[in-house]
């Protein structure tokens, strides 16, 4: 790894990846322009006629996984086992804990998610089982953010934790396994993986860009937690910088690979980059990274660090997360594990101000289909009023699925505006009435049905309703209306279908014919707009403040030209790289993605990829 760092003693530092450990030992929108129709009122409501992914995992499947994990004594980040994993410059590995601190109780932290990996590899030989443990935090209630080397191996390939995946979330105290095989999650509720997200620039080499979000299956009852900002600087400096503290389930010893079974915390002031850098040289990411803790003595007793076993668990300032556990040093010595508390280090965190942007892409996903990390499409068929769901594929459409009868609407949007991870339908019909459309499970947890709520009696002169997501900042989604004054109204969501009083933004809205919004356009982790003047053709971006009222967007950016497009849809994420991406329709029919960059400028979307033509057919998009 080149010249030893300072501190290091007479063995170099390795990077270890800061934190998962084996368990062994213990026991949108077409925001389109409101393409709208005049047809009659409809004689029924819309019937949605395809059901979300639902998970059918079982609990003793779930038990099964988990109990294999806590028999095994890997560390995620790597396929080999070791009973000290160790990193290098060309092949990282993660091993988080806390060395010190105090025991503590869920409640002082309703978030923590703790996430278990079990994969047997289909044989009987038990010596190429693969079993790790992670930590996690709920910011959703199907959303848990962690670290990217807790879903990837030392190689790049992705872990299936669909398949061989669990959370448990609200206990204290890690599940234990008696001789006859039952497990204890004591007070935990167990819940299966849908699907997985980690960052797409995550380096295993380098530990670059680690972090990920993983999406339950059902939601889950923990309080989640938010995420700092993106112009979040205070938590990372002066006062408020002291007073960080990680939470964990880690090793609790330098000398043992063992990991706490009760939930503790620490205390660990962030240092500033100037000192993390002093540390590690080039291995410290600054921007990317967050180093924490006072430096270690060489000693348990006299250390309070993170260990093998915290990985992807949180740094939290301020009752938000501005840190996920990512590595740690060792001293290199294959005799010893004093990884964790080599003389001179700090626990390296990826620094969430970084990230928020595009993790809350995945919070607000868009997705339609469940079964990837990309938002999908609605659109109604002009002719014979049948709606489609349209499934991203990144660059192209799949094969468009029929969800029957939309007649009598003119205007739909997909939000999940109970947060619920299913995404729900909002339409209006041409009486003026907008309804929620929303799954509800049923009490066998394998299926459901389709709930329809009158939410808005009379919005008939509502010129654009919008489902932005989190307009206001309180991490529930809202919407967004012009009236026939022009004047632009938001309605805080309580997360449950229903809204606060609304909020004037202001007047002079009449002035666009297009107005869309459905995620973050500018990598901040706040809901934007994106508005077209009906005489000059001039897009402009009106980025989010995370407010509500006059002040709930920044001063307008001119972005385009566009005025000879008759058609735009904000989806949010649709290739997948936690950016919000916009489509536009030609005059002839033709379908483009502008994928976004996560730039507040004239820059704000790439080159244009053509999805194909014929998309004159569809009327409404949403």
């Amino acid at each position: 790894m080149g010249t030893p760092m300072p501190g290091a003693g007479r063995h170099r530092r390795r990077i270890r990846f800061a934190l998962p450990v084996a368990a062994a030992g213990i026991a949108a929108a077409v925001t389109a322009a409101l393409l709208t129709t005049s047809a009659g009122a409809a004689t029924a409501l819309p019937t949605p006629t395809a059901k979300p992914a639902v998970s059918t995992t079982s609990l003793a499947t779930l038990k099964e996984r988990i109990a294999g994990a806590l028999a095994d004594d890997d560390t995620a980040g790597e396929t080999t086992k070791k009973s000290s994993a160790s990193a290098s410059t060309t092949g990282t590995t993660a091993s988080p804990k806390i060395i010190g601190g105090t025991t503590t109780t869920i409640s002082t932290a309703p978030y923590m998610a703790q996430l278990w990996y079990y994969d047997d590899k289909g044989t009987t030989d038990e010596s190429d089982d693969l079993g790790f443990f992670c930590g996690g935090s709920v910011i959703a209630p199907t959303k848990i953010l962690t670290a990217g080397h807790c879903t990837k191996d030392e190689h790049g390939k992705a872990y299936n934790w669909a398949k061989y995946g669990a959370v448990v979330t609200s206990a204290t105290v890690l599940p234990t396994s008696d001789a006859d095989g039952n497990t204890d999650l004591h007070g935990g509720q167990a819940t299966a993986v849908l699907r997985q997200w980690t960052h797409p620039s995550f380096n295993v080499s380098t530990i670059d860009n680690d972090i990920a979000v993983l999406t339950l299956a059902l939601p889950v009852k923990a309080t989640p937690i938010r995420m700092t900002t993106n112009t979040d600087t205070t938590s990372y400096t002066g006062t408020a910088a002291k007073t960080a503290t990680v939470y964990g389930w880690g090793r609790t010893s330098s000398s043992s690979q063992d990991i706490s079974e009760t939930l503790k915390k620490a205390s660990l002031p962030i240092q500033s980059d100037a000192t993390c850098a002093g540390a590690y040289g080039s291995l410290y990411i600054k921007g990317h990274n967050v180093c924490a803790g006072e430096p270690a003595t060489g000693s348990d007793t006299t250390t309070t660090a993170i260990c093998n076993g915290d990985s992807g668990g949180p740094l939290v300032v301020a009752g938000r997360i501005v840190g996920v556990v990512s590595w740690s040093a060792d001293d290199g010595d294959a005799t010893t594990v004093n990884d964790c508390v080599v003389e001179g280090t700090y626990g390296v965190f990826s620094k969430v101000s970084a990230y928020v942007g595009a993790a809350y892409a995945q919070v607000d996903d868009g997705n339609l289909s469940y079964t990837d990390n990309k938002a999908d499409v609605y659109a109604r068929k002009s002719s014979n009023k049948v709606g489609y769901e349209l499934d991203s594929k990144g660059t192209s459409l799949a094969t468009r699925v029929s969800l029957g009868d939309w007649g009598g609407v003119n205007l739909v949007r997909s939000a999940d505006l109970n947060r619920d991870g299913y995404q729900d339908w909002i339409y209006r019909t041409t009486s003026g009435a907008v309804y929620w459309d929303h799954f509800v499970l049923n009490s066998a947890r394998d299926d459901g049905s389709w709930a329809s709520t009158k939410i808005f009696a009379n919005w008939k002169t509502r010129t654009r309703i919008l489902a932005p997501g989190d307009v206001t900042g309180d991490y529930l989604p809202d919407l967004v209306s012009v009236d026939s004054a022009g004047v632009l109204w938001i309605y805080p969501g309580k997360g449950n279908g229903t809204f606060s009083s609304p909020s004037r933004v202001g007047g002079g809205w009449s002035q666009y014919n297009v107005l869309v919004g459905k995620g973050d356009f500018t990598g901040d982790g706040k809901a934007d707009l994106l508005a077209r003047n009906k005489s000059t053709g001039v897009v402009y971006l009106y980025k989010g403040a995370g407010k509500s009222g006059s002040g709930a967007f920044a001063a307008r950016v001119k972005v385009r030209t566009w005025g000879s497009y008759n058609a735009f849809d904000s989806v949010g994420d649709f290739t997948g790289d936690g950016k919000a991406d916009l489509l536009i329709r030609n005059a002839s029919g033709s379908l483009y993605v502008y994928p976004g960059t996560g730039k507040a400028t004239s820059e704000i979307f790439g080159t244009p990829k053509s999805l194909g033509t014929g998309f004159q057919q569809y009327d409404i998009f949403g």
